[in-house]
């Protein structure tokens, strides 16, 4: 027997599964139009869908243009593929994507950032500012901040907003 909470589990991971799916249709034309090879990867992650374009080692570089310099690129990419599930479903979508692998290495290194910046905050006692950040990139060190104990919020308005960390 099914209890209610299953049923609403089960409906959102296939409604965040649909979303994968058609960013999946959309990357997929995108990748076809700029003749750019790559796999599509889709899975549910933290209660978001998250899609991933994906190529054989050694041949990431040519993915690279989706992803920019600094990411600024994805992040365009990642607005555009959430406005055509919107379109489709009709309703907004978190989606989550990565391309190449950068968002990984980038939470990688945000999770280092953030575990010396909790050290410090705690060795000292004083809260510790970072230096702005992107939403996703916030989330990470947020993430991070909360599994130690402490406390951190959002200051600033973009494209400045900063986490501030304070300790306990």
């Amino acid at each position: 027997m099914m209890t209610s909470q299953n049923t609403t589990t089960d409906d959102l991971r296939a409604r965040l599964e649909k979303e994968g799916d058609v960013a999946a249709d959309y990357l997929e034309e995108l990748l076809d139009i700029a003749d750019l090879d790559g796999d599509i990867d889709i899975d549910v992650d933290q209660g978001r869908a998250s899609v991933a374009i994906v190529t054989e080692a050694g041949s990431e570089h040519w993915l690279r243009r989706l992803v920019g310099d600094d990411g600024e690129v994805l992040d365009a990419l990642q607005e555009l593929t959430r406005l055509a599930v919107q379109a489709k479903t009709g309703e907004r979508s978190r989606l989550m994507l990565d391309v190449a692998g950068h968002r990984k290495v980038r939470r990688d290194q945000l999770t280092a950032l953030a575990e010396d910046a909790i050290g410090r905050a705690q060795a000292s006692g004083a809260e510790v500012q970072l230096e702005p950040m992107n939403s996703f990139e916030r989330k990470v060190v947020h993430d991070a901040v909360t599994e130690a104990g402490l406390h951190s919020e959002s200051d600033g308005a973009e494209p400045k907003r900063y986490v501030i960390i304070r300790p306990n």
